[in-house]
């Protein structure tokens, strides 16, 4: 029997926090893409749990599928076969800020928080309280050419946590970033996801990242992208990329990403 596809959003968030037990939950998904007669199989039998406040890295080989998963529990796409449930609306960061560039940094997150309703009244006060919380205080005026990299990675930032979502869904958002803004920005989102106790799914190829940052990795296999493994990582926080322990188990999931490589490749 043919699995009917669905995609669970709950509008109610104070109810879905009670309903659901997960902050996501992902169930035997597949996605396909092309018509019956080419149809190319992206993502296989995916079923995957984000518990309330955890930290999960998606980690595989370019083309694995791990940003076409990150769309459909945004809600971006449906799966061809399978189920999503998300405890409210997830907030989404993409790799490119996509600030707009007419408006300053704190318009650029009153934008989110007028289409989520809060009032005119609010909005300037609440964009300021996220910029602090990113460490960006005094930047509401400045425009996005004023802003290094790192900077308005930042705003991007304040401006997904401005839709006020128990999800944050992050897609290599410091992959374009040099390597010393990148590990600053590592422990500022530590910091935050700490802070805030959100759930974040964060999408990266970068093996050391994930461990730095996430409490459980979970590797996907080459197209199509299936769960190859997972690890829980039990490193206290705050961790850094040249720890020890983190460069240890670094070796060790690098090892596993070659093997799957290599397996894609015989194909």
């Amino acid at each position: 029997m043919a699995t009917t596809p669905t995609l669970a959003k709950a509008d109610d968030e104070d109810e879905s926090r009670t309903a659901v037990a997960h902050a996501a939950r992902i169930e035997h998904v597949s996605k396909s893409f092309g018509g019956p007669a080419d149809a190319q199989l992206v993502l296989d039998d995916i079923s995957l749990d984000v518990a309330p406040g955890e930290f999960v890295t998606l980690l595989g080989a370019s083309g694995c599928g791990k940003s076409t998963l990150l769309n459909l529990v945004a809600g971006l796409d449906s799966p061809t076969a399978g189920s999503l449930t998300t405890a409210g609306r997830p907030a989404l960061m993409f790799q490119e800020h996509a600030l707009f560039p007419w408006l300053t940094a704190g318009k650029n997150i009153e934008l989110a928080l007028r289409l989520r309703g809060v009032t005119k009244a609010e909005r300037r006060p609440e964009a300021e309280r996220l910029l602090e919380l990113v460490r960006l205080g005094g930047s509401y005026g400045k425009r996005v050419h004023e802003l290094s990299g790192g900077m308005r990675q930042r705003v991007a930032l304040a401006r997904a946590l401005a839709q006020d979502s128990d999800l944050l869904l992050m897609d290599e958002p410091f992959a374009a970033l040099d390597a010393i803004t990148r590990d600053v920005l590592h422990d500022e989102l530590t910091r935050i996801w700490r802070e805030t106790g959100l759930s974040v799914l964060f999408v990266t190829h970068n093996v050391r990242e994930a461990v730095r940052l996430a409490e459980r990795v979970v590797l996907l296999s080459s197209r199509p992208g299936r769960i190859a493994r997972e690890w829980t990582i039990d490193i206290p926080q705050p961790r850094r990329v040249e720890d020890a322990a983190v460069a240890e188990l670094s070796v060790e999931i690098t090892e596993e990403l070659r093997k799957e490589i290599r397996r894609h490749g015989q194909h």
